[in-house]
């Protein structure tokens, strides 16, 4: 009969060193993994039901280390991390790949028209907004109103930054023109994730020490996540839109993508051929920059927070913080 299961495999952190890059990013390719959107609720339900109970010190008869760890990866890519809660399934990590190799491919195809900049900008940030929603840092509730306030000034700011950037392209050259769309999500990316995160800029997320034991709430940590999420998303999308461009300005010189009536069908599938490519690696490697678990000096905290951890746990000089995603 084989042994039970030991209890002391550390399910809080990721199965391999986070403190690599190599570590995170077979961390996050496991984490992004596009077929884990195909989950059941069946599936999602065993697995939440194996993690909670091994957290409690009971395991599943006949469980072994690589199912739990199965279970563990499946239970990450649809629960918060922070509250419990199951994640809206385009916004998880997980629908990235599709979405947006969908969504970009059109953006970057019907470009050349205000009303056409405006829907499919108008679409990507809707969906930035669930995705930056859903990985939020923190477990504070937010309202409706709080919510909706966010998702307008997000989207209209967003949209509003796209348009105005596609008005130079009647300046510009062809070639330059076609990078407007990755200069729009850029700029959009910038607004959006602060917007629909503003509530942690204001009242902070929550900061532990190295035994996940809370220390208080910071906004210095919230401004450093939500900083490294930029940046990440920033990258995510170089891949697919920087390199299209060069390849679609040398191909529509060729006899099979001059103009023609299906030359919309056509840019669009290159495009989303491209980008989920792209978008397969570009999305974990890109989350990888970063620790998941990020952490910062107490220093650099609050003066009034930094007074307050170190005359309760003076031993600490650095706490920790889920940045979101």
């Amino acid at each position: 009969m084989a042994a039970e299961l030991s209890t002391s495999i550390n399910i809080k952190e990721p199965r391999w060193d986070q403190s690599t890059f190599v570590g995170r990013a077979k961390h996050f390719f496991t984490v992004t993994d596009p077929r884990n959107i195909l989950l059941t609720n069946e599936q999602l339900a065993h697995a939440h039901k194996i993690i909670t109970e091994y957290r409690q010190g009971i395991v599943s008869p006949g469980l072994t280390e690589d199912e739990l760890w199965k279970a563990k990866y499946i239970f990450d890519s649809a629960f918060h991390p922070d509250t419990g809660e199951k994640m809206i399934l385009i916004g998880r990590m997980s629908a990235q790949v599709p979405m947006n190799m969908t969504i970009t491919g059109c953006m970057m195809t019907f470009y050349k028209t205000t009303p056409a900049v405006l829907l499919w900008q108008w679409i990507n940030q809707s969906f930035n907004a669930i995705v930056n929603y859903t990985n939020r840092s923190g477990d504070a509730p937010i309202t409706v109103s709080q919510l909706g306030t966010a998702y307008v000034s997000a989207t209209t700011g967003a949209v509003a930054t796209a348009l105005g950037l596609n008005a130079l392209t009647k300046h510009i050259s062809p070639l330059i023109g076609r990078f407007v769309p990755f200069a729009a999500v850029a700029a959009a990316n910038c607004i959006n994730i602060p917007l629909m995160r503003q509530r942690e800029l204001q009242h902070g997320i929550p900061i532990t020490d190295e035994n996940d034991n809370r220390l208080g709430e910071s906004t210095k940590a919230a401004q450093q996540a939500i900083s490294q999420v930029v940046v990440s998303r920033i990258l995510m999308a170089s891949p697919g839109m920087a390199i299209p461009p060069f390849l679609m300005n040398h191909l529509e010189k060729k006899a099979f993508l001059r103009p023609h009536t299906a030359v919309g069908t056509g840019r669009c599938l290159f495009h989303r051929s491209v980008f989920l490519f792209s978008l397969v690696f570009a999305t974990p490697l890109c989350c990888a920059l970063f620790p998941q678990k990020s952490s910062m000096s107490v220093s650099r905290l609050e003066p009034e927070l930094q007074e307050k951890i170190r005359a309760n746990h003076p031993g600490v000089e650095r706490v920790y913080f889920n940045k979101g995603l």
